[in-house]
């Protein structure tokens, strides 16, 4: 059947109305989800050889579907550095949705492309980088980070007289690239993707913050000649530490480095005049990546690759093809700064959220993530036995649990309390030799109440798994 055999607005409204549903459904309590294997045997079906009606494949989604959601969108999820999928954004994505817009041109759909070239202006506005940067609207900082270090290899190697963009990597000059120790993983698969290697880099070591040491980078670059690429990190991902950028930058700057930042969400710090200490000096980089379906809250897939050379950015990625349509000098577009032709329209969630909220509420927004953080890492700390291991100064905090060589077991133990509980979500990481647990405090919904009572279930689940630990040590006795 050619068309949905029920009417458009009644199939749109029962599946907003599902949607609606779910996000009420986040107050209380979070829970936790089946398991993969379980989703699976519910998913799980031969091949349909009928069709089934609108309503029935709509509803049978939701009933199969929900049991396996985990709680990203409420307000006392902390389990990664993600952002609720605003309302209005998500709004901006049905009718994205809806629209079927390809957002690779300005032929194909003239809406989109306008949205993404003033979203992308005020984009530069909110974070400000310079005017004259490019734009790149992808699925994430994952492909944020690909496309802006992608942009820095043909840029470095076209100063040593090398065209990498048409003649590859084969018989190029090498290329020096440079990274902390405790850079993103994503950061390394984009290198990977590149042909750079995520292991032949020059790796700087860091401080007990995640951040690189300035004289460490000295030496690691002294003597160094050639193209050379440096990435810096604006927002560590379990301590929200900024890399020193002020005294990296000028020795990068006498190598002749591209230095490319991985702002993923530290990058938004720059909105908030109370954080803007943190992030200030990364406005003189050559390139950004940054994500919307962080602290903007767009749905996903929603990121920016942010390029100052424009032409370097337009070189790395621009795809030509004689059934594209030409672009009147002076516009924008859109296939000149993304690795795909075909794409969803992420300008329109983008700009809805940035007109809903206007740059003071996402600096409110911003301030408040970071005051929630600090004071639920102050109240934890008064718990004996929770160490808090980093400076809280963003929306991150690290914490473990018990000491000496029980302290992995333990921490462990408190995770999986926590997620049996249900009451809120935190996920566990290797920090420093040790499993620590995480607290990202991003998601738009969270209250001074959701800081409060999710403070009061750490502490309830460390004092469960404590005791449990103090029964059986006695035991053992």
């Amino acid at each position: 059947m050619a068309l949905p055999d029920t009417p458009l607005r009644s199939l749109f409204s029962r599946a907003a109305n599902h949607a609606a549903a779910y996000r009420e459904s986040m107050a209380d309590p979070i829970g936790s989800p089946c398991s993969y294997a379980e989703a699976l045997a519910m998913f799980d079906a031969p091949t349909p050889r009928t069709g089934q009606s609108a309503e029935a494949v709509i509803d049978d989604l939701v009933a199969t579907a929900t049991p396996g959601l985990r709680a990203m969108t409420g307000p006392r999820f902390f389990g990664w550095v993600i952002g609720a999928s605003h309302p209005v954004g998500v709004a901006a994505d049905f009718l994205t949705s809806a629209w079927g817009q390809n957002a690779g041109n300005h032929f194909a759909s003239p809406a989109a492309a306008a949205a993404e070239t003033v979203a992308a202006r005020w984009l530069l506005d909110l974070l400000d980088l310079p005017p004259e940067c490019s734009v790149g609207f992808v699925t994430g900082a994952t492909a944020a980070n690909y496309v802006g270090l992608a942009a820095a290899r043909g840029a470095v190697l076209k100063r040593a007289g090398w065209d990498a963009n048409a003649n590859g990597l084969f018989g190029a000059p090498p290329i020096h690239v440079v990274i902390g120790d405790d850079a993103h993983t994503t950061v390394f698969s984009a290198l990977q993707f590149l042909g750079l290697g995520h292991d032949r880099v020059i790796r700087v070591a860091t401080d007990a913050q995640g951040r690189m040491m300035a004289e460490a980078f000295a030496r690691a670059v002294d003597g160094l000649s050639g193209p050379m690429i440096v990435v810096t990190q604006a927002g560590q991902l379990n301590t929200g530490a900024f890399d020193p950028i002020r005294e990296i930058l000028p020795i990068a700057r006498a190598h002749g480095a591209w230095v490319h930042v991985d702002g993923a969400f530290g990058l938004w710090a720059r909105v908030n005049p109370s954080t803007l200490p943190l992030a200030a000096g990364f406005e003189h980089a050559d390139s950004w990546a940054t994500d919307g379906h962080k602290w903007l809250q767009t749905p996903y897939d929603c990121g920016y690759a942010i390029v100052r050379d424009a032409e370097a950015h337009r070189d790395a990625m621009t795809i030509a093809a004689s059934y594209l349509p030409p672009v009147a000098e002076g516009e924008r577009d859109p296939t000149h700064f993304v690795p795909e032709l075909s794409r969803r329209a992420r300008g329109f969630p983008t700009y809805a959220m940035i007109r809903h909220l206007g740059r003071d509420g996402i600096a409110a927004m911003v301030g408040r993530h970071v005051d929630l953080a600090s004071r639920m890492a102050r109240e934890l700390a008064t718990e004996a036995g929770v160490h808090i291991l980093n400076d809280v100064v963003l929306n991150q905090i690290v914490l473990c649990f018990g000491a000496g060589e029980d302290a992995d077991r333990l921490t462990h133990a408190t995770i999986a309390r926590i997620q049996a509980d249900g009451v809120i979500f935190a996920g566990g990481a290797r920090w420093r030799g040790r499993w620590v647990m995480r607290l990202s405090v991003i998601s738009a919904p969270t209250t001074e109440r959701d800081a409060q009572r999710t403070v009061e279930a750490i502490r309830m689940a460390w004092r469960q798994v404590r005791g449990t630990n103090d029964v059986a040590t006695n035991e053992r006795r």
